[in-house]
Formats: C-alpha cells, structure tokens, sequence
C-alpha cells in the first residue's frame, strides 16, 4: 500500500503572508512527480476556486484529518501557465536544495522585499463648479470668515486645478478642509500613482563610443554562443570591460528581453551608474541596502511591470522579477560581497547560472583578476574565456615600486609613510595630480608578524596563520593547533613582534603633518554612514576638490579617476596572513585593484607597495599585474593542500549558548557522517573552534567536509537536515551550512 504524501502550500507569496502554509493531500499518482518549489493548482476557499500555490515543505505527517483535506488538481511547471515569478520560486528550491536552508527562508531570499510599502501617490484638487457657482460660493465664504476655504476657492479659480502639496504647504490648508469641499462636491481629488526614482532624474546625456577591435572580437562572440552559456571576460583593469557589457546589454534589449548587472559594492553605483544611464536613461534603475524601502518596494514594482530593462546592484538585484531576462552580467566576478552570509548562504555566481538556465539567459562574468573557481572552470572548458590584455585608451599600467618595509625600519623610519612614498607624493603633488592612498585592513588584527624580519606565525598543519587569542594562546581555525604566544619573533629574536593596529583615521593625521597644504578625503565605514556618502566623497575627489583619498578596500574597486596618477598601498601584505584559506587570492587581488587605479587616464601612473614580505609570490605577481604567475602558484598549493576548486569544501557552522552541549552535538554530526556511505568519500575536519568562538553569548563551533564531488556534499547535507529535524538535542543549537567557504 502506497504511504499518504502531504504537501504545505503557500498561497500568497506577499512577505507578510510567507509564513502561512495550507496542508493539501498529493494525489498517488503525484507522488513521485510532485518536488519543493513546484508551483500547483489547488480548491482554495469555501468556493473551491483553482488557485496557484507554492510548495513549501513535503512531508508523511499531518495535525489534520485526511478526510477533511482536499487534494492537489495539477502540477503547474513547466506548462504555459507559469510566470517569471513562478520561475523564481523554481530558483528559490534549488537554492534551498544546494545550500541547506528551509523553503521559507529561500523564498524570502528570492522575494527581497520586506514588506509591501505604501505606493507613493501624486494628488491633485480639481474644481468641479461652474465660473457662476465659484463666485457665489467665494462670496458665501467670505461672509462666513471661512478664510481656508475662501484661499482654496480662489486658487481654484485661477487655475482650475492645483497639485494637493501646494495646497497644504503654501496655501496652508488642511486635509480635513480638502476632505469638506469634496463632500460638497466643489473639488475632487485626483490621484496618480508615481513611482520613487533613486536616480533623481538626472538629464540623460548624448552616448556614443565606439568599441575597439578587441571589444568588437568579444561582445560578437558571446552574443554568438550557443552551446556555453557563461562567459568569462578576463580583462586588466581599464581595458574597457563595461563597454563590452554595455554593447551586449543594448543587443539584449533591441530583442525585447531585459538585463541584470550585478556590482559588488555600494560604492560602485555612483560611477557604474551615471555611465550606464548616459546610455540607456530612464530605462535602469538601481537597488541597494541604502535605498528606503519605499524606493526598493518601487523599483521591484517598476520591473515587474516592464517599466524599466536594466537593474544594477549588489547581489539582491538578481532576484528582480523580470519575466524577460535576457542576460545577467557579474561585474568583479571575484569578490567576497558576493557570498551570502545569512542562510541560505548562497553565491551570487552560482545563483546567476542556475537562474540563466531557467530563463534560458547568457551569464558574463568579467574580473581583472578572476577569483580561482572561475578561471578552473574557463581553464576546464565549462566557461568560455575571452581575454582583454591591453588598457582600452592606449594607457600603459602602472610602473609599480615595492617598499620593503623591514628597511624602512633599520634606517630609523617608524612611519606608515615609507620614505619612497613620501617622495612620490610630494611630486604628485608639485604637478597639480591626485593620489590615492589605500591601507589593506582587512584580517589585520588576528596574527602575530615580526616588523623586524616579516616573519608570520603559521599553523604546521594547515598553511594559514595562527589567530591570536586574548589569553595567551594562538590557535588554528582549521585543525584546532595550538601554541603559547611567543614574547620574541621566534626567528630573528625581535621584540617587535605584535599585531597590526593601524587605521585610516591614524594614516589621515599622518598625512595631514607631513603635506599641510594638501586638501585630503577620507572613505571609510565612518565617513560614508549617510545614504549618499560614497556618493559624495567621490563626487568631490572626481571634481579635484581633493588632492588626496585616503581608504580602505572600498576605494580601490572599479574606479576610474583619469587625474589620479600615484597609487600608495600601506600594509600589502596584512590581508596575506589572515586563517583563511583564501588570504593569498584576496591579497592579489586587492593589491593588483588598487595599482590598477593609477594612470588611467593620458600620464602615466605609478603605484608604491610597501610590504614586510617583499618576496611572497602574491606581492610579486601583484606587482606585475601577472595573473596567470599568481593563478599557477596558487593553485598548486590548493592543490596540495585540498582546497577548493581543486576539491568541493562544505563547513558546518554551529551556534548554541551551551558549549558542552553545542560540542556534543557536533561531534555526534561527525559521528552520523562517519556512518553513511558516503563517509569513504569524505574528509571530515573538526569539529574545531570558530575564528570568534563566541559572539553576542553564541559559542560557536565549525566542521569542514572536503570531497571531489559536489553531490558526496550535498547528500551528506540532506541526510544531515533531515537527522537534525528529528533529533530534539538539535532544537538549542543552529547549524548553518556554507559551500566552498
């Protein structure tokens, strides 16, 4: 006898509604063709009307009684009935299946917006009376001492009609005198719905340009692909990468289908935008954290009603509801901000693709320096790869000095400013040509380096740096080593061994004395906290208003400052030795953004690096802008090591306010894993102390899984989900799974 199937359905996908769930019986033969995310037909109501429904959850168990139930009428995807929405709930249980989240959670990832705002409305008073009855009515008025009334009338009069805001603000009338002459019948309100445009309307200028050979070459190749569709354009910073995405994004359009372009960083909207709306005006919009709900909930409504062809932002722009997409475009493919860190812990980059095939899409990537997955799989053949080597205006890249900062400090120098770079500055600074001054914070503060010889407290293990603790001890994140933190550089015997304790507004001030007569800007977490402050900063240094920008990594991606000719990066190297498998890409990375900043207009640039391990292949390689040098050394390594791409990476993040039971609960997951099938497949790590073992009173606990197949992980995952949701020792502690961490 066939076992009953139920499946929880929700009905109204609005945010507010997302939690509701109705239980409907699924027919036998339904059985095994019914998954997570089908969209279905189902009697809704007391009237039985067919009506959509998502499903949610699948499950043997039900609270009602069957007989009461009413059953499933017909499974809905893939048939002519669904929508663009519809595909996005379809995305939304891929998600959920590949990266371990609920359906609930997946759904509100998809459907980003918080709650259906208000729509913002355009009111206007018109006079419904006759020139005859406005005048007598005036008098009326007038006699009666009913001046408000008297002041709206009379304007009426001159104008027939009057927006409602004039009326309230410079008129100084009241709702409650508008809401007495429209039950009089002596004005109407009319309103019209206006959407909220966070581009304040700016004018669209004149846009031509023409692509060069190489661009030319690209774009008709990849508009031209058939059998891959994801691209990846691996070009040096200024080689014209954005023109190649504008080019494929007018072609998408001219075919009626519609555009997302993801950008990493709130920071880039400003310039990303303006050169995207010179081209295609009205047509984009954008969408960030910092817009108001309002502006978000409208720009959402704008693309679900075709009023719009191209939306730009962070990776949350990816769900917009087009019903038409055409191409999605990933602008520095290799950056961290793409990675979700709340569940479903997703990558933008595989989300795109994925979404691409529903919607039958082309994906373009595109990096000056590809993050390794995605070169793996150019390299693989998965990807079309397309190169741009040289810089779209003719410009050279930059000459690049590298300060060895272990130097600077054996002739007296004790500055964050080397003496090199203080010279570079000041002839920068003679000619009238701006500087950009870029200090590499991040993982600064969690290990132990000498500044007398560079040298770098790593794990024997695990070849990433052991973090300092504050009671005394260094620990590995990745094994569980631990040592006593040594008081003297255990190499050269220094006593200037320590952390890394340096800020931006520290490098301010030092600047500041050394170059009084300098203008300088600072862009950090601090100075951008306002809606439009990266708007602003970079507005300013854009117009020369500043001779100096001082930043972190924010400073450093895609900006295209023509006058900027001198790039200084203070602490190559600090991002280089943070626990982190990744810490050697991340550093290339960032160093070779930041020197791809200089002389990109007609002088010549150049970019001062100054570092404690002058001699590290992600410092030389950075140096040289050589990519394919870095890509070689660092995937051996990978390779040795066992780390992705070369091997799929799965981690269990467990949080819990008990650390024994946490602990146990851990090590009970590693127990289960060991049973499975797939145990001989695996390689289980852990489980170990997190990076910050403990947050906001969570412990927090992780286990790394390492496989050369990605479905050894995901089916671990499953078994795991399903091994917690009956376990009652599970419901005190949270384990969130991340892929390829």
């Amino acid at each position: 006898m066939q076992r009953k199937l139920y499946a929880n359905i929700i009905v109204d996908i609005s945010q507010e509604k997302l939690d509701r769930t109705f239980s409907y019986l699924v027919p036998d033969s339904m059985q095994k063709l019914i998954h997570i995310g089908d969209v279905v037909a189902i009697p809704f109501g007391k009237g039985n009307r067919l009506t959509k429904g998502y499903v949610v959850e699948l499950t043997g168990i039900t609270q009602y009684e069957e007989s009461k139930m009413k059953s499933i009428q017909e499974i809905l995807v893939g048939t002519e009935q669904t929508t663009g929405e519809d595909r996005l709930i379809t995305l939304a249980a891929w998600m959920r299946d590949t990266y371990g989240s609920t359906m609930i959670q997946a759904l509100k990832t998809v459907i980003p917006i918080k709650k259906k705002v208000k729509p913002k409305e355009k009111k206007t008073l018109v006079l419904l009376l006759s020139k005859d009855e406005t005048e007598e009515k005036l008098k009326f008025y007038e006699k009666k001492s009913q001046r408000a009334r008297y002041r709206l009338l009379k304007a009426l009069r001159e104008e027939k009609e009057i927006p409602y805001d004039l009326a309230t603000g410079k008129l100084n009338i009241t709702s409650a005198t508008v809401r007495g002459m429209e039950e009089q019948g002596i004005l109407k309100v009319e309103a019209v719905q206006v959407y909220r445009n966070p581009l304040h309307q700016r004018e669209q200028e004149d846009y031509t340009i023409r692509l060069n050979p190489e661009q030319q070459r690209i774009t008709d190749a990849i508009w031209q692909e058939e059998q891959c569709r994801v691209s990846l354009v691996f070009g040096v910073t200024g080689s014209g990468k954005t023109e190649v995405y504008m080019e494929l994004i007018a072609r998408t359009i001219e075919k009626g289908r519609q555009a997302i372009v993801l950008i990493p960083e709130i920071s880039l909207t400003y310039q990303t935008v303006m050169r995207f709306y010179r081209r295609f005006g009205d047509r984009i919009s954008i969408i960030h954290s910092r817009l108001s709900a309002g502006e978000k909930y409208d720009q959402f409504q704008r693309a679900k009603n075709g009023d719009i062809d191209i939306m730009i932002g962070p990776r949350s722009a990816l769900f917009t509801p087009f019903s038409r997409l055409g191409l999605i475009i990933i602008d520095e493919e290799h950056e961290s901000s793409y990675k979700s860190e709340t569940t479903p812990r997703y990558h933008a980059r595989e989300v795109a693709i994925e979404r691409a095939e529903l919607e039958d899409a082309k994906v373009v990537l595109g990096s000056a320096t590809p993050s390794l997955e995605a070169y793996y799989r150019a390299k693989k053949g998965e990807y079309a790869l397309y190169t741009l080597d040289k810089r779209a205006r003719s410009s050279s890249l930059p000459d690049v000095d590298v300060v060895d900062m272990r130097e600077e400090l054996k002739n007296g120098n004790r500055s964050v400013i080397s003496a090199k770079l203080r010279e570079e500055i000041q002839l920068k600074l003679d000619a009238g040509e701006q500087i950009m001054l870029f200090l590499n914070r991040r993982g600064y503060a969690g290990f132990l380096s000498c500044r007398a010889c560079g040298h770098v407290l790593m794990c024997p293990h695990c070849d990433v740096s052991l973090s300092v603790h504050n009671y005394g001890r260094m620990i590995c994140h990745y094994c569980g080593y631990e040592e006593k933190r040594p008081e003297v550089c255990p190499k050269c015997g220094s006593s200037f061994i320590s952390t890394f304790g340096i800020g931006t507004q520290q490098v301010e001030l030092v600047v500041k004395k050394m170059f009084p007569q300098s203008e300088v800007l600072r862009m950090d977490m601090d100075t951008t906290r306002a809606k439009d402050g990266h708007e602003k900063i970079l507005s300013a240094f854009q117009n020369q208003e500043a001779d100096i920008l001082i930043g972190t990594q924010m400073i450093v991606k895609g900006h295209d400052f023509p006058n900027v000719t001198l790039v200084g990066i203070l602490a190559a190297d600090l991002s280089l030795h943070a626990d982190d498998y990744k810490a050697g890409e991340r550093t290339f990375q960032l160093l070779t953004q930041a020197a791809g900043r200089a002389g990109r207009g007609e002088k010549k640039g150049n970019v001062v690096i100054q570092t404690y391990d002058p001699d590290h292949y992600c410092i030389t390689s950075a140096a040289k802008q050589d990519y394919l040098e870095f890509y070689g050394e660092e995937m051996s390594y990978r390779m040795l090591a066992g780390y992705p791409p070369a091997v799929y990476m799965m981690s269990l993040h467990g949080t819990g306010k008990d650390e024994q039971h946490l602990q146990m609960a851990m090590e009970y997951l590693v127990k289960m894993i060991q049973r499975m099938p797939e145990n001989q497949k695996v390689r289980i790590f852990g489980p170990v102390q997190e990076s910050i073992g403990k947050i906001q009173d969570e412990y927090r606990k992780v286990i790394y899984l390492k496989a050369e197949q990605l479905s050894v992980l995901t089916g671990i995952k499953n078994k795991l989900e399903k091994y917690m949701e009956l376990n009652e020792g599970y419901r005190t502690v949270m384990v969130q799974f991340d892929l390829n961490d």
